[in-house]
C-alpha cells in the first residue's frame, strides 16, 4: 500500500516546480504561455515569498503540486487563500491526492484565518469542474474575470 503525504516546497525544489508548471500548461493546451524560469520562480516563491508551494508525495516521491498565495476581501475584512494552480500527473489521479491536497489548503486557510479558498477553473475543464462541485466549491455567478498583462500592462504601467 503506497504512503501518502504533503510537504512545503523548498528552495532547492524550483526547478521540480518549473517541472510541474509545465506538466500543468501542456495539460491545459497553454504551454506557449510559460515563460517562467528558475530564477523567476526562486525569486518570487522563495525570496519574495509572494507565494508557496506544496507537494503532494507517494512514497516519498513528488506526484503533484498546489500553488497557492494569500489575497484579501474587503468585505471579510481578512485574508484568503488563492489557489493558483493545482496539478496531479495523470497516471496518480484518482486516488484522492487532488482532494486531499485541497484539504490541506482549506486546513491551511483554517490555521491562518482566512475568510476563503478560491481557484479558477478553465471552463472546457469538465473533469476538474465536477471535482470541484464534489468538493462543495460553488462557481462565483455574476462575476467575469479581466486581466491587463503584456504591452498593454507596459504601457498602462508607464510613469508620466
Amino acid at each position: 500500500m503506497s504512503q501518502f503525504s504533503i510537504r512545503f516546497a523548498e528552495k532547492e525544489d524550483v526547478s521540480l516546480v518549473l517541472q510541474f508548471i509545465t506538466e500543468l500548461a501542456e495539460y491545459e493546451k497553454m504551454l506557449n504561455e510559460v515563460i517562467a524560469s528558475e530564477e523567476l520562480l526562486n525569486e518570487w516563491i522563495f525570496d519574495k515569498k509572494v507565494a508557496e508551494v506544496i507537494f503532494a508525495m507517494e512514497d516519498d516521491k513528488e506526484i503533484g503540486f498546489a500553488l497557492f498565495f494569500h489575497n484579501f476581501s474587503t468585505f471579510l475584512g481578512r485574508g484568503g487563500i488563492y489557489l493558483e494552480d493545482l496539478y496531479v500527473k495523470p497516471e496518480y489521479r484518482g486516488k484522492g491526492y487532488g482532494k486531499n491536497l485541497i484539504k490541506r489548503l482549506a486546513e491551511i486557510a483554517v490555521d491562518r484565518g482566512c475568510g476563503r479558498l478560491e481557484w479558477w477553473c478553465l471552463d472546457w475543464n469538465r473533469t476538474s469542474i465536477e471535482f470541484y462541485l464534489s468538493l462543495g466549491a460553488e462557481p462565483m455567478e455574476d462575476w467575469t474575470v479581466y486581466r491587463i498583462s503584456g504591452d498593454t500592462l507596459e504601457e498602462l504601467g508607464k510613469k508620466e
